[in-house]
């Protein structure tokens, strides 16, 4: 597993679009539309986020360049990524779905309250391309997160949009510690693994 970094940009858009098929079916996008109203505003909005955690220096790849997951100490998050990718959105996803987006993301955004009070390894995201799902790969890029979380002597935290998900993540030894579901019936699922 290894940072990404020093890539042209081909090389992160190959990445963000993968990425961005990957949650094409993401609970948390429904406000987008159906999954194929969705997907192009979805693909936008993933080029922005795989953008920010990767300037962030929080993108990392396994060795064969099949998976990803984006991950970042609480106390080291960079914040202008962070403010660039608000900006962004803002003038790429229209107004209507940015504002109901952003209201149901607030409502569910606080719900790591309990682990979030001192410093935490937060993942961003883990991504799997198809053809290598159910080889493992998800388990490989979860240890690789724990051995990072166990370096500081962290807890390390994951959220989801999606049960399944949750699932997979509590069969890899993480813990379920709250749900939390927004006004539009999306839940999110807040799971910790504390080595």
């Amino acid at each position: 597993m290894k940072l990404v970094e020093n890539i042209t940009d081909e090389k992160l858009k190959e990445i963000s679009d993968l990425i961005g098929d990957a949650f094409v079916t993401n609970e948390l996008f429904h406000e987008f539309g159906t999954i194929q109203e969705r997907r192009d505003l979805v693909k936008k909005y993933m080029d922005i986020y795989v953008k920010c955690v990767y300037e962030s220096k929080a993108l990392y790849v396994s060795d064969d360049d099949k998976a990803y997951i984006g991950m970042a100490y609480s106390d080291e998050k960079a914040i202008i990524p962070q403010l660039k990718m608000m900006v962004k959105m803002l003038f790429l996803i229209p107004l209507k779905y940015n504002i109901r987006f952003l209201k149901h993301v607030s409502q569910i955004s606080d719900s790591n309250k309990k682990y979030t009070k001192s410093t935490y390894l937060e993942i961003l995201m883990v991504c799997v391309k198809k053809e290598c799902q159910g080889e493992g790969r998800a388990k490989e890029l979860v240890e690789f997160a724990k051995q990072k979380a166990l370096d500081r002597n962290v807890p390390l935290l994951f959220d989801t949009d999606m049960k399944d998900y949750a699932e997979m993540y509590q069969h890899l030894g993480c813990e379920l510690y709250n749900t939390t579901t927004a006004s539009n019936g999306v839940t999110r699922y807040n799971l910790v693994w504390n080595g």
